[in-house]
Parts: C-alpha cells; sequence; structure tokens
C-alpha cells in the first residue's frame, strides 16, 4: 500500500517551545499536575475513550503513568518526572510544576535557550550545594532514636494524597503501620554490608483501614489449605518446620521437565514415567521428615493426595515474586529439578506455620526463626482507595529507606521553596565578575533569570493552596517566611524557619 503523504525527513529545530501547539499543551499539563498538588490537591479520574478501568488518583506516578502523550517535547518532559519518581518514589509532582514553571517563565523573556539553560543548572547546583551545606536553615536531621520525627515523616506522606479518603485516627493508624514494617526490615546484626529485608505488601478490599496490620514473615494466599492431622501439630509448634521450596512445577506435564529432546521407546507413556518420578521424590521427601512442600508453579493431584496421606503439607503457586524473600527468610535452596536424590542442603526451616483470615481472603502465615522479613496487610473500602494507599505507603516506605541512608528532612508547606528563592536572590546580590565570565552572559540577563527560577520555585508553594484562602493572609504568611529565611541568610548562626502553610504539621 503506497504512503497518503511522502515521508518527510526529520527535522531538529532550535526553538520548539515557541510552537503554539507545544505552548498549549504544556500549559494544559502544568494546571494538570498543579491542581493535584498538596493535601488538599484535586483528583484526577483517567480513562480511555471506549471506557474500561477508571484510575482515580493525584500521584504523579500513577497519573502519569495512565495517560498518554503524543508530542515528543511532552513526552520527553514526562519521561524525566517518571525517572525522577522512580528513583526517590516521591516529588514528581513538584519536579513537574517546578520544569512547566520555570519553561514558561523563561519563555516569556527574550533571553537565547542555551544561555537560560547554562545559568539555570547554575542556580540548580547553587540550591543543592546550599542544601547539602551545614548552614542549610530548611533542614532539620531525622533521629532514629526516636520515632516521633519517622512517624510525622510518614504522617506527611500520607497527608499528601487525599485519595486514600483517611480519617485522622485511620492516617495515624496507618503510618504507625508502615513505620513499624520498616523497623522490622532492619536487621538486628550490623556486619560490613548491610542489606534491608523485605516488606510485602497484601492489599484486601472491603475491610475497615483500621483492620491493617503488619507481621514478621510471610502471607501466601491458600485458601484451601489444611494443617495436617493432630499428630503433627506438636512438631509444628517447636519451631523445626522442614521445608522444600520446588522452582520448577510439578504437575507432571512434559512442557514443564525443560528443553531437550526425548527418546522414547514404543509402548512407554510418558505421563506415567513423569507421574513415578514425582511419587519416588515424594517418597524422598517423606523419608527425609519434610514437613512443608512449597512450590512456585503446580503440584500433580495424585503426588498432592499421596504428601497428604502422609502429613506433608502442600502450598502451591506461590509465584516468583515471593521465591528471593522465601530462600532468605527460610534459608532453603530452590530445587530446579524432581529428579531424585535431593540433597539434604536444599532445605529449609520455619518457626512456626498459621492460618490467618482477612475479610474473604484465608493467608498461610509463614513464621521465620529470625530474619528481617514481613507482610504489611492494607486494608480499604474499595478498590480506587486501596490502590492508592498501597502506592503511597510504597512511597513512604521508599523515603524511610533514603532516610536512613541521609538522616535529614526538609521543611513543608512551601518553607523550603520560599527559603531557597530567597536564598538565590541574596546569591544574586553578590555575584561575582568570574561567575558572570564563565557563564558568558551580562548582569542583567543573570538577573533575569534568577529571577525566573525563583518564582517558578515561588509557584511550587503557592500551588499548595486550592480553596481560595484570604489572599491577604496568604501574602501575610509568605513576608514573614521570607524576612525569616533572610534573616537566616545574614545571620552567622541559621535561624531555622518555624513558620509552617495551614493545615501542615511540623516534623
Amino acid at each position: 500500500m503506497s504512503r497518503v503523504e511522502h515521508k518527510k525527513p526529520s527535522l531538529c529545530s532550535s526553538a520548539p517551545l515557541s510552537n503554539t501547539a507545544v505552548s498549549r499543551a504544556l500549559v494544559s499539563f502544568h494546571g494538570i499536575v498543579k491542581s493535584c498538588y498538596g493535601p488538599t490537591g484535586r483528583l484526577k479520574q483517567i480513562h480511555n475513550g471506549m471506557g474500561g478501568h477508571i484510575c482515580t488518583t493525584s500521584q504523579s506516578s500513577a497519573l502519569l503513568g495512565s495517560m498518554t502523550f503524543t508530542h515528543p517535547v511532552l513526552k520527553l518532559l514526562i519521561v524525566s518526572v517518571l525517572n525522577h519518581t522512580s528513583r526517590f518514589s516521591d516529588c514528581g509532582l513538584f519536579a513537574a510544576i517546578l520544569c512547566c514553571s520555570l519553561i514558561d517563565n523563561l519563555q516569556r523573556t527574550s533571553i537565547p535557550s542555551s544561555l537560560a539553560i547554562k545559568v539555570s543548572k547554575h542556580l540548580s547546583t547553587l540550591c543543592t550545594e546550599y542544601l547539602n551545606s551545614e548552614d542549610c536553615g530548611c533542614r532539620i536531621p531525622v533521629d532514629f532514636s526516636s520515632s516521633k520525627t519517622l512517624f510525622s515523616l510518614v504522617r506527611t506522606v500520607l497527608a499528601s494524597k487525599p485519595a486514600c479518603m483517611l480519617t485522622k485516627k485511620e492516617a495515624d493508624h496507618i503510618s504507625s503501620v508502615v513505620l513499624k514494617a520498616f523497623l522490622l526490615t532492619i536487621p538486628n546484626e550490623v556486619g560490613t554490608h548491610v542489606f534491608l529485608g523485605k516488606n510485602i505488601i497484601i492489599p484486601v478490599e472491603g475491610q475497615r483501614v483500621m483492620d491493617s496490620t503488619v507481621l514478621p514473615g510471610i502471607l501466601v494466599d491458600a485458601p484451601g489449605f489444611h494443617s495436617g492431622k493432630a499428630a503433627d501439630r506438636n512438631k509444628l509448634h517447636q519451631g523445626c518446620i522442614k521445608l522444600a521450596l520446588f522452582s520448577v512445577s510439578l504437575s507432571g506435564n512434559l512442557t514443564d521437565v525443560g528443553d531437550g529432546t526425548l527418546v522414547v521407546r514404543l509402548g512407554v507413556s510418558l505421563e506415567a514415567a513423569v507421574l513415578e518420578q514425582l511419587l519416588l521424590m515424594g517418597e524422598q521427601l517423606v523419608s527425609n521428615q519434610v514437613d512443608l512442600l512449597v512450590c512456585q508453579k503446580v503440584v500433580h493431584p495424585s503426588l498432592r493426595q499421596y504428601l497428604k496421606e502422609r502429613h506433608v503439607m502442600i502450598v502451591d503457586r506461590i509465584g516468583a515474586a515471593l521465591m528471593e524473600s522465601l530462600i532468605n527468610m527460610t534459608g532453603a535452596h530452590p530445587i530446579g529439578s524432581f529428579q531424585t536424590p535431593i540433597p539434604s542442603s536444599c532445605y529449609g526451616t520455619l518457626k512456626d506455620l498459621r492460618t490467618v483470615r482477612f475479610g474473604s481472603k484465608q493467608l498461610l502465615h509463614l513464621i521465620p526463626v529470625d530474619a528481617a522479613v514481613c507482610s504489611t496487610v492494607l486494608c480499604n473500602r474499595n478498590e480506587t482507595t486501596l490502590n492508592e494507599l498501597k502506592l503511597v505507603c510504597q512511597t513512604a516506605k521508599h523515603v524511610l529507606q533514603l532516610t536512613l541512608k541521609e538522616p535529614l528532612a526538609l521543611l513543608g508547606g512551601g518553607c523550603t521553596e520560599t527559603h531557597l528563592a530567597s536564598f538565590i536572590r541574596h546569591k544574586c546580590n553578590n555575584i561575582t565578575d568570574n561567575t558572570l565570565t564563565a557563564l558568558n552572559c551580562s548582569w542583567l540577563e543573570y538577573r533575569i533569570i534568577a529571577d525566573c527560577f525563583c518564582v517558578s520555585l515561588e509557584s511550587i508553594a503557592h500551588s499548595l493552596e486550592h480553596d481560595g484562602e484570604n489572599d491577604t493572609n496568604h501574602q501575610v504568611v509568605e513576608e514573614e517566611v521570607m524576612l525569616q529565611c533572610s534573616y537566616s541568610l545574614l545571620s552567622p548562626r541559621q535561624q531555622q524557619v518555624t513558620l509552617f502553610h495551614r493545615g501542615q504539621k511540623r516534623l
């Protein structure tokens, strides 16, 4: 089939942002992310034109991941924001608003784009160096010897996502659950290399938020699980549960035995031969006094019945996602074949085994002897709020992990952005000729770009307000914050900013 239009060669433009269509797209995108920002941000419902699943959220990762963008400039911006959230899990809306506002403000000037980019990078470096310095007046240390600051940090992340639909009591409860789960992943013994444990989130729809909890070990879905006869129950509570972990399918299907060529004699049944081998393996498990067989895939019904009659418990279809955590928790080596004999070093151990129920879900609780692995059961009223809560808890967990690496936090409520804007304006008054020469710009050009940079930072603080608050009161708060920020910059001893935006909690 011939082309309707002839293929055109690629075209590189030095000023794609001046295009009207691009400008309108950026303005629309800026309005979307700006309206979602903060604890009182507006929710967005996303669905395609044909209907189907509807996503209700104000989180940047869910919002941008559900939307489709066609223009290359917007695609580049979205990929940058998503890359930021994949690394830090937080502040995606902050990055998107700052980028859009900075582009819009710089486009209003007559300064060349190359110079604006160079000076903006310089200003960004100044902000980063200041935030990492001891003289920074908008950061506070996080004390891990007290849970108060950690709790406030988690509470701040939860409060910024209104789609979770949490009351104050529920938000406090979820914050304590997330914090407890994080502390359970920290190993008791610290060696040369420290590795945090795993935290597995189990979502349960239709239950009360207050039913959410955290349990040590792993929870696996086991609707038809039976713990065997009473003769073996005493052994299960003595901390000596022997476990065999299989990563290969035990269904008996020939497609699961691997690649290669099979040579079969005439009259030999492959299915019967495979089943015979499975039963021989089951016989060895019984002779080795294995109490629990865990299979990543499916177990053959005949093998299941054979082991059940000999009081061996079976859990299958656990999936690949839990394999690594099971290996770390039990010390077992995954068995990749059902050929006998099985080395004794492949077996693992568990401390205890119980069944728990959350709503309609029956879960098997695998309790480790001593391992930094835990499961968080998250409950919420419906699918929409549960999905949002799960994403928020994952973000809070990642924020705590990053804080463990660098125990510092920044002030919220727009104070950090306002403080950095005041810092940049202060640095502009003391700019040196060597800096201007290195940037190849005049003092006026530097001042114009710096003013655009500061206005973009302050616009993030303005984005927190969505309810039409009294502009006079809002302006008074901003002026007081800027005065204290300026004082901290000029004073020999830094003064921390203590004013917070209305509705924000102090860390």
